[in-house]
């Protein structure tokens, strides 16, 4: 099983120099795999969590691209209906290519109705446009494998699709090669995995260290002494987890001041991980 880490792209902490010391700091630590959030037009009900400045996730991670050698780089989540399909297909396309191939695709039908009204899409057909878009990007791309019949085929390009709902879990069944749950108890994706035939599955997970247990029988996963969260990785990996991404951000814009606090529970995670039989 792979860990994979979900970088804050926004927040008045954030620059390009901090940017950069996070692709480091994850790839120096041996995981597997960056990604970052998605928003276009930052309405006031997002720049609560996700404040400006709000860097690009295509433009972030073809940057990191070039300043990574080992990272896969990826969206968690890309809202779809936000941009037409045949622009994101290639836009991913040609991310996946210029990275080698490290790219991986997370998207989501997106939550702000406010940002969908700011961008004049429908907030009601958010996820009927998710599933048709979906369709485009597989014909699109099946059709360019299918024209290139001279040049070796790339791989293709891994789409994760996320949503905790039951729409988004048939959404990932049909069109996904993972179903990407964004922290959910530990109990309700035992139970979707239980119910569901899935062709992969790589949740998404708090991070926040504790120095003593949380016994809250309600405790997200990810949340507690690095015992507990060991303990969770495991679980995960045992329901067939292929990656599971580790997310240190906790919804205070203030955090995005001090990412030293977020490294050092990675390098924890991270030491402890490699060392666990």
């Amino acid at each position: 099983m792979q860990l994979g880490v979900n970088v804050p792209n926004f927040g008045p902490g954030t620059d390009p120099g901090v940017l950069r010391e996070w692709a480091r700091t994850v790839e120096g630590l041996g995981f597997d795999l960056l990604m970052v959030s998605d928003h276009v037009a930052v309405t006031p009900d997002v720049a609560e969590r996700y404040p400006e400045p709000f860097y690009e996730p295509f433009t972030t991670l073809s940057w990191l691209a070039g300043l990574t050698t080992r990272l896969r780089l990826g969206t968690t989540v890309l809202v779809l209906p936000y941009r037409h399909p045949l622009l994101v297909a290639r836009m991913a396309a040609n991310l996946h290519q210029l990275s080698g191939g490290r790219f991986v695709l997370g998207v989501g039908v997106g939550w702000s109705r406010p940002e969908f009204d700011a961008l004049d899409v429908p907030f009601t057909a958010r996820g009927r446009l998710t599933d048709a878009y979906l369709g485009t990007l597989r014909e699109v791309w099946r059709a360019s494998r299918d024209e290139n019949t001279t040049a070796p085929a790339p791989a293709a390009i891994p789409v994760w699709v996320g949503g905790n709902s039951e729409a988004g879990i048939r959404r990932a069944v049909r069109f996904g090669d993972a179903w990407h749950p964004l922290r959910l108890p530990m109990d309700r994706m035992r139970a979707v995995l239980a119910d569901h035939t899935l062709p992969g599955f790589a949740p998404r997970i708090a991070l926040r260290l504790t120095t003593t247990p949380v016994d809250d029988p309600e405790r997200p996963a990810g949340v507690g002494t690095v015992e507990q969260i060991l303990d969770d990785l495991d679980r995960l990996r045992l329901l067939g987890a292929d990656t599971v991404v580790l997310d240190p951000y906790h919804g205070d814009p203030e955090e995005t001041r001090r990412p030293h606090e977020a490294w050092r529970a990675l390098t924890t995670v991270a030491t402890h991980w490699r060392t666990t039989p």
